[in-house]
């Protein structure tokens, strides 16, 4: 769906949105000379299909509409579009090619085992793969699976940039008929690449090997479309081929996941600059530097907003990161504003004891300032909030919960740490001062605070809300991996409890398998306790 933009969600549901898509279809097919180009689209006939387009000549030459319909995850196809029935097998000159979107070569008896058996040499994919941690790794060895039992060759093209809480990483890639990588392009950024193959060994491949042939006849029998498309002239080809592109570490692909959704998230929706409330802890100062990154020094601001209960070092730390970054940096203290609203309350509390209500006001007067900056300026509000705390709802609502993307939302608070160290190590320099790194983590909102009053040490809490989010483990499973019992169901009733903070969160990007969005979705209304 490259013409539309994925997922398009229910503007398929509007008539004029695949009009258009139609209309722009079309306008580049005018554009489109001798060579072959496939684009995706949305095809409408008594229903719409997620479909290919095979532009030649000046016009769309042949069409094919995607089989296997994702429904899981993030994937809501089976509510827009009807399946497509028949493989596609096309001639181009002396190469026969079969078309395929996405998540077809992801089943094993996908249509590219029809397209293979009735010629097929190359297998092209045409896709729009959502990001998560290692996916490129999983991808890459699924690809190379289906290469080598059909013994064809798969050419993988994949989206890249941000859609929401989605990032597409890119790196498309080439594999040979006998599941080799051949050619891989960058993740996380617009690359083009030639490849230069030879389709003969996979003549001689399925000589060798019968499976392919008895494989091949179990499925889609003969009902696999054939064309022929006239090639009249080769175009030229780029200059060099494309290379074997080195994957990066795990560190260095979140946090280049974590750029790419941003910057898209920031520039797609029409902002030119971004606020941060800077704690001088390391969740913020990880969001600016990742702000940074993403849409330039000049366009993030800092903002420190000190209460009487917060530490000089603190506001020293926040100021030495905007240092560092040279970010534009202000300081904004809340100590007058939060006695005028305890003033304001003081007949309505008269005769209670301060407890987390005045520990949430001054969260909810630093949200309300951001927000001022945001209105006032058009600044986007980034808010700095791990998944760590927005699954167990170590968080204010309408407090440091306010703003427009929360940049950190899938990254646990251990993998924090790591990218922080990462983005240190990146630039030679300690950009986040060491003293963030080291000290205990807190929010500040009472006196001697620390997370880890509230909550077990995340090195405990993690890999139980990993195992209960991701994984959907029992508390009886978890604790069978070494967890106490006691904490265990301590952790899963704040998870529970605090669906409705998280439907009140703003987007972020995704980096696991199962963010808290999309991908989770429970009901708040819910007795369920396992």
């Amino acid at each position: 769906l490259a013409l539309t933009g994925y997922p398009p969600e229910d503007l398929l549901l509007r008539a004029d949105f695949c009009e258009e898509n139609e209309k722009t279809l079309r306008s580049i097919a005018r554009e489109v000379g001798e060579e072959l180009v496939i684009v995706g689209f949305v095809r409408r006939d008594d229903f719409i299909y997620n479909s290919a387009a095979l532009i030649t000549g000046g016009k769309v030459a042949a069409t094919y509409d995607k089989i296997h319909l994702p429904n899981y995850a993030v994937f809501d196809e089976y509510r827009y579009f009807a399946r497509g029935e028949r493989p596609l097998v096309v001639t181009w000159g002396d190469t026969r090619l079969g078309i395929t979107i996405c998540e077809d070569i992801w089943y094993p008896d996908g249509p590219h085992v029809a397209e293979a058996a009735s010629g097929a040499e190359v297998i092209i994919n045409i896709s729009a793969s959502p990001y998560h941690r290692r996916k490129w790794l999983q991808r890459e060895r699924m690809i190379s699976t289906r290469a080598s039992d059909v013994g064809a060759w798969f050419l993988f093209c994949n989206m890249t940039g941000g859609q929401d809480e989605l990032v597409f990483d890119g790196g498309s890639c080439f594999v040979s008929e006998e599941g080799e990588v051949v050619s891989r392009l960058p993740l996380f950024q617009e690359a083009v690449g030639t490849v230069t193959i030879d389709t003969t060994k996979v003549f001689r491949t399925r000589l060798h090997d019968p499976r392919i042939r008895e494989e091949s006849e179990a499925f889609f029998p003969d009902a696999t479309e054939r064309i022929t498309l006239r090639k009249k002239v080769s175009p030229p080809a780029a200059k060099g081929d494309a290379s074997l592109s080195p994957p990066p570490g795990e560190e260095e692909e979140i946090f280049r996941a974590l750029v790419t959704g941003t910057h898209d998230y920031v520039r797609k929706n029409g902002f030119r600059k971004v606020v941060i409330g800077l704690s001088g802890g390391i969740d913020s100062s990880l969001v600016a530097c990742i702000a940074a990154e993403a849409v330039g020094r000049k366009n993030v601001v800092g903002v420190a907003m000190p209460s009487l209960i917060s530490s000089r070092e603190s506001v020293e730390d926040a100021r030495t990161l905007a240092d560092n970054l040279g970010i534009e940096f202000h300081v904004i203290p809340i100590w007058d504003i939060f006695d005028s609203f305890k003033d304001a309350l003081e007949p309505l509390f008269r005769g209670l004891k301060e407890d987390v209500t005045e520990e949430n006001l001054q969260a909810r007067i630093r949200g309300m300032l951001l927000m001022a900056l945001s209105n006032k300026f058009g600044y986007l509000v980034l808010t700095t909030g791990n998944k760590s705390e927005m699954s167990v709802g170590y968080a204010t609502l309408y407090g440091d919960m306010a703003g427009g993307f929360a940049v950190i939302k899938d990254v646990y608070k251990t993998m924090v740490y790591r990218l922080a160290r990462f983005y240190n190590s990146l630039k030679g320099k300690p950009v986040i001062p060491e003293r963030v790194l080291i000290k205990p983590p807190s929010a500040e909102l009472r006196p001697g605070q620390t997370d880890q009053d509230s909550l077990p040490p995340y090195e405990i809490l993690d890999p139980i809300l990993s195992a209960y989010i991701e994984e959907d483990c029992s508390i009886e499973e978890i604790v069978r991996r070494g967890f106490d019992r006691q904490t265990v169901r301590r952790v899963i009733a704040m998870v529970d409890g605090n669906e409705y903070k998280r439907r009140q969160a703003p987007p972020g990007v995704r980096i696991t398998p199962r963010a808290l969005g999309k991908d989770r979705r429970m009901p708040i209304v819910n007795r369920f306790f396992r």
